[in-house]
């Protein structure tokens, strides 16, 4: 009988000790341990610097403990009236639903492009229009990076809000545009791993630091606010990060260049392997070569894909149907929503499947995986695409 050594679908590789040394000592001599310390202050500047190399303006950080509190302050900070529209994917990670329902709006639930997987203007300008939709939360799934030029286009003109939930998208989505607040993830998985965290960007200072005042309960921290300081000015929650987190976060900056050059290495070397023993029954997500790969996903025929999970789980390699159920397929207690038809995003969703990925991948765990891909795959088409025609046709 063949043994197989088990391949997990996503091993986290944060700083050890020793990278972390020099930041904890800071946290040691500082004695400030969590409400916006010593490193979770310079950590802002360090992330606004970087980030100002890829735009023509300033651009504000705010910390949070996770993404989905991001997301939900972001969200909150809009300013819509209770109950309002936000428009949002169906393939997406369920915080993107969540942050909408605990905002007080409700989630409209839409389509994505076929080819990148992603929701666009154009689509969301279609949702808006059936549903008076007041806001969109596109995300940059897969780490796919989202056109905030675009998306500050389209707010222009329709006066829609919109919020990027680029959780997962850190390296590769920036803020070109300064009107578009854009939401990351420092969870363990991501490429900028603080073991748990998240951060907003934007070039408005004051929605900044609006975030930051409602991650401290909505507490007024302003001299000059017009409120006396400590008084509530607003309901928020407590979403800070702790200077732990930030000591992280710090040692994560350190050394992302090299392992964002080591997952796009590999992630390259994988599909590239899979291209060659069975590239024609697979469906890639369309777009930018990602700065720092976390996930690796790919669509296939139904069929196949069926065949592929039994022949992983027999031989030890794990597997996972990302962002399935789609989130009109969520429970009927998860409400109100509103769900547009969403043809696309179930075709996509029909064949996909996330395969192993991480930076401790070596060439066999590539070819392992490869090989089971091919037995899975041999003599079928991707239906996926068969069923996009029908629709398009």
């Amino acid at each position: 009988m063949t043994h197989f050594r088990p391949i997990p679908l996503l091993v986290p590789h944060l700083p050890d000790r020793h990278a972390l040394a020099p930041y904890l000592e800071q946290i040691d001599h500082n004695r400030h341990y969590s409400n916006f310390g010593p490193l979770n202050h310079a950590l802002e500047a360090r992330l606004a610097s970087l980030f100002e190399e890829h735009a023509t303006h300033a651009v504000h950080i705010a910390t949070t403990s996770s993404a989905t509190l991001g997301l939900e302050l972001t969200l909150h900070n809009l300013d819509l009236p209770p109950g309002s529209g936000v428009v949002v994917p169906a393939l997406t990670f369920v915080a993107s639903l969540t942050a909408i329902l605990r905002a007080g709006y409700v989630p409209v639930i839409a389509d994505i492009d076929p080819d990148n997987w992603l929701i666009t203007p154009e689509i969301a300008a279609e949702a808006a229009t059936k549903t008076g939709a007041r806001a969109v939360l596109a995300v940059a799934a897969f780490g796919q990076p989202q056109n905030t030029q675009r998306w500050s286009a389209f707010q222009q003109k329709t006066g829609i809000k919109v919020v990027i939930d680029a959780a997962g998208a850190f390296g590769s989505q920036w803020t070109e545009a300064a009107d578009i607040p854009v939401v990351y993830s420092m969870h363990a998985t991501k490429s900028l791993a603080a073991g748990e965290g998240g951060f907003v960007a934007s070039g408005n200072s004051d929605l900044i630091d609006e975030v930051r005042q409602l991650s401290n309960f909505g507490i007024n921290l302003d001299t000059h606010a017009g409120l006396p300081v400590g008084h509530l000015s607003q309901v928020g929650s407590n979403a800070k990060l702790s200077e732990y987190h930030a000591a992280v976060a710090h040692a994560s900056l350190d050394q992302w260049p090299a392992q964002a050059a080591l997952r796009q290495r590999i992630h390259r070397t994988y599909r590239q392997t899979l291209d060659a023993s069975c590239g024609e029954h697979l469906q890639w997500q369309a777009g930018a070569i990602l700065a720092a790969p976390t996930t690796f996903c790919v669509g296939m025929a139904q069929e196949a894909r069926a065949r592929l999970e039994q022949l992983c789980h027999a031989r030890g390699i794990a597997t996972r149907r990302w962002y399935q159920p789609l989130l009109h397929q969520h429970a009927a207690k998860v409400e109100p929503t509103i769900k547009l038809p969403v043809p696309v995003a179930e075709s996509v969703a029909s064949g996909l499947i996330g395969l192993p990925f991480s930076s401790f991948m070596t060439q066999d765990d590539i070819t392992h995986v490869a090989e089971a891909v091919g037995l899975a795959t041999a003599n079928t088409r991707i239906q996926s695409s068969l069923t996009l025609d029908s629709h398009h046709g």
